[in-house]
């Protein structure tokens, strides 16, 4: 497929980060490039990925930006110290996101005041910086709603990560002032998730990998990487009936109204 030298993808949402210190990095990152992807935005899971986040975005300062938080997989009995350390670390560096944050109850569900606990506190920090929330959501919609809905307010704002949820769900998502985060599982055969795209208006859609998980077909089962956000441009294109130019340039326009760059 043809496409221009001129477009610009972007990548809400890749743990690239995890390869920092390695040729795999390097690269990744020209594949990137060579696909048109020239903006990643980087998400944090614990206190030991910060460095990595920073790393990675200080190598590749125009084209990697970090956003800090604590994933709801990582949320244990001592979260609070999590939180503090991330915490002092964002007081410290500029970030575009608090995230990735949010509910996880297909690991343990036994974590799940702990994690809605966390979840409020970080949506409050967001708040106090003006900065967008960017959600990790599985198994938890009701859950994840039920936060969203009592902080409700004017700063609430970001992306529903790896959003794979209902019509119904995608469109309190976006009544709660979110974009939807859509990623390899779009292109999977059985998953539905092309049907409720394809009935989004793509003023509210971002395109992510989820990188190393989660990769597009034709590499499903495969470890993930951003260069391959563009087989989700192109199912994309092919759902809306548009050029990957055009959800490019959409896609990314939304990008930079969520995190300002």
């Amino acid at each position: 497929m043809e496409i221009s030298n001129d477009i610009i993808l972007t990548d809400t949402h890749t743990h690239i980060y995890y390869h920092l210190g390695t040729e795999k990095l390097d690269q990744q990152i020209q594949r990137c490039l060579d696909h048109h992807i020239k903006r990643l935005f980087l998400p944090n899971v614990d206190t030991e990925s910060i460095d990595a986040v920073f790393g990675t975005a200080k190598r590749y300062p125009d084209l990697c930006f970090p956003m800090l938080g604590l994933h709801p997989c990582s949320v244990k009995e001592n979260f609070k110290g999590e939180l503090q350390t991330i915490h002092e670390a964002i007081e410290k560096s500029k970030i575009y996101a608090i995230g990735e944050i949010g509910i996880d109850l297909y690991w343990d569900k036994s974590t799940l005041a702990w994690q809605q606990q966390a979840f409020r506190t970080q949506i409050q920090w967001a708040k106090e910086m003006s900065l967008p929330i960017v959600i990790h959501c599985r198994e938890a919609f009701d859950e994840v709603f039920e936060v969203l809905d009592e902080m409700n307010d004017e700063k609430l704002f970001g992306i529903f990560h790896c959003f794979t949820g209902t019509l119904d769900q995608a469109h309190r998502a976006i009544n709660l002032g979110f974009k939807l985060g859509i990623g390899g599982v779009v292109t999977f055969k059985k998953a539905g998730l092309d049907a409720v795209v394809k009935e989004i208006d793509l003023q509210h859609i971002v395109l992510e990998t989820d990188a190393p998980y989660l990769a597009p077909t034709p590499y499903r089962g495969k470890e993930n990487e951003s260069s391959y956000l563009i087989y989700v441009a192109q199912k994309m294109a092919e759902l809306h009936n548009l050029s990957v130019e055009e959800i490019a340039a959409i896609t990314t326009q939304n990008s930079k109204e969520i995190f300002g760059i």
